[in-house]
């Protein structure tokens, strides 16, 4: 298994070509961080560790890091539940914690396979999205600014339909 700086460099890098940032309070990374590489030795994944895991992938799939919860949280609080990824102007503010999004369904069941999943914070999905460089499939509200298997843009992006 790799070490935590092995992990961080790895993530490091993914953050630095997508242009995010990571807490810049060393104390905090350095928690998190540690919660990330002892949850991916027990589970065999990073899940976040501010969220309970179940152990099983298939149920997980939406609280690995980074998750499915990253962008809408830091768009609209500056930071991710864990506060591991945070905006530029994080720092020089002052916080309030922020409110779970995963949806609580999620924990005493299981993220939902494709076909019965919901969007983030238990709204209906309304759209599957296809990365027309890679074909990389996401179900979310919106696509992701960039493409986690070849870098696209959000603009390189389609809606899909399923069936």
């Amino acid at each position: 298994m790799r070490t935590i700086e092995e992990m961080f460099a790895g993530m490091k890098k993914i953050a630095d070509e997508e242009d995010y940032q990571f807490n810049p309070v060393k104390e905090e990374l350095d928690d998190i961080l540690q919660g990330l590489w002892e949850n991916e030795h027990r589970y065999g994944y990073p899940s976040c560790p501010c969220r309970i895991a179940s152990g099983m992938l298939a149920d997980d799939m939406d609280m690995i890091c980074p998750c499915n919860y990253r962008d809408p949280d830091l768009e609209e609080y500056g930071c991710c539940l864990c506060v591991l990824y945070v905006s530029d102007d994080w720092a020089d503010r002052k916080h309030d914690p922020i409110p779970e999004r995963r949806p609580q369904e999620y924990y005493e069941r299981g993220y939902p396979s494709i076909l019965e999943q919901k969007g983030a914070g238990g709204k209906e999905m309304v759209q599957v999205y296809r990365c027309m460089v890679c074909g990389y499939l996401c179900a979310r509200e919106e696509p992701p600014d960039l493409c986690p298997v070849c870098r696209a843009k959000k603009e390189r992006f389609e809606t899909f339909e399923i069936g």
